[in-house]
């Protein structure tokens, strides 16, 4: 059985910017293309990231839900919950017209659900046809969320009506990384067409300091990037060790960084495992792919949007098993193509293409 979409439920209320944020979002998008980024798709995903968080956490009972998605992988309740809580704020955005997720992998229209048709077609016109596609993995890291580990949220934001054949570097123009631990933290990074580098920066959810006015997002950090050299302190983070047995090159790149005094910094999750090195400004993070170890990672709602917010702090993702960066010309077929991935700080992503792709 596969999971389903009932939008009747209400849309979880607006989490607003502050004015620091407001302005700092100005800054990046002053030019009137990309309006309707600025002021309602950002924050529809930011306000589905702080709905998921309010979810997860009156959600005390982590259990399995009785339904599967469409790759056969049985659901968690919170699963459900993060994916109908995204579902109904995008069914609130007009620019927004396409969507697919891990647990629903299947491009569909989003349907506005309580959004008047004139509403819809007067805010696309007003924006001049500036349409957007979600591509999204509502709960990455679900397997860890019973011992109340840190979980995450990965959005993938494509110019126009399809993310499928097209190009992840040209239309892939902004990705946002949700971390649901002890505080409710975003990544947000943003790289349009012609650019090269692009921008990335935190945001943090709390209490307004108004009362009455509920929870509200604010800048952490105008900038997100990965520090320069020397490094004080360098940090691995190695998944599926246990491949290290039968692929000679992956454990020759795991006993130099021992050799080298590395730090191991690993516990599982995707999203918090890549957003602890751009915070600490240092890290490399392993997904080899192996004979015995095949690829699971998906490249829409996992390697192409954690490519660019790798790419836009200034790092590099590259495919373990080619050494091609990510996020080239090749699209995708289908929403179920996987690789593995090596992703992190340039000179660290260099050195393990080296030892693993030869």
């Amino acid at each position: 059985m596969t999971t389903s979409h009932s939008l009747k439920a209400a849309a979880p209320p607006a989490a607003p910017l502050t004015a620091a944020l407001t302005t700092h979002l100005a800054s990046l998008l002053p030019s009137s293309s990309r309006d309707s980024l600025r002021t309602s798709v950002l924050p529809s995903l930011l306000t589905s990231i702080a709905a998921t968080s309010t979810a997860l956490r009156a959600a005390q009972d982590v259990s399995l839900a009785g339904s599967s998605n469409s790759f056969g992988d049985d659901q968690l309740n919170v699963d459900v919950l993060a994916e109908e809580a995204i579902r109904l704020c995008l069914a609130q955005c007009p620019s927004v017209v396409t969507a697919s997720s891990e647990e629903d992998p299947i491009e569909k229209p989003v349907q506005h659900t309580g959004l008047p048709f004139q509403v819809v077609e007067a805010e696309q016109d007003r924006t001049h046809g500036e349409v957007y596609t979600v591509a999204f993995d509502p709960l990455d890291g679900s397997s860890i969320i019973a011992p109340n580990w840190t979980v995450g949220t990965i959005f993938s934001l494509w110019d126009g009506t399809s993310a499928l054949n097209a190009s992840p570097r040209e239309k892939q123009v902004g990705a946002v990384l949700g971390v649901y631990g002890p505080r409710t933290t975003a990544v947000v990074a943003l790289r349009f067409p012609g650019e090269e580098k692009g921008v990335c920066f935190e945001v943090g959810l709390s209490e307004s300091s108004e009362a009455g006015k509920g929870q509200e997002w604010d800048l952490i950090r105008p900038s997100v990037s990965y520090a320069p050299p020397p490094f004080k302190t360098r940090y691995f983070a190695p998944a599926n060790l246990r491949s290290t047995n039968t692929h000679a090159a992956y454990a020759k790149l795991v006993a130099h960084y021992m050799a080298e005094n590395y730090t191991l910094r690993y516990c599982g999750g995707l999203v918090p495992d890549v957003v602890h090195a751009l915070v600490k400004g240092h890290g490399v993070y392993l997904s080899p792919v192996t004979e015995t170890s095949k690829a699971k990672l998906r490249s829409l709602y996992e390697l192409f949007p954690l490519a660019l917010v790798v790419e836009c702090c200034g790092g590099r993702a590259v495919d373990p098993v080619s050494g091609e960066n990510i996020l080239g010309d090749k699209g995708v077929e289908g929403c179920d193509e996987r690789g593995g991935i090596v992703c992190g700080t340039a000179e660290e992503v260099e050195y393990a293409k080296e030892v693993l792709c030869g």
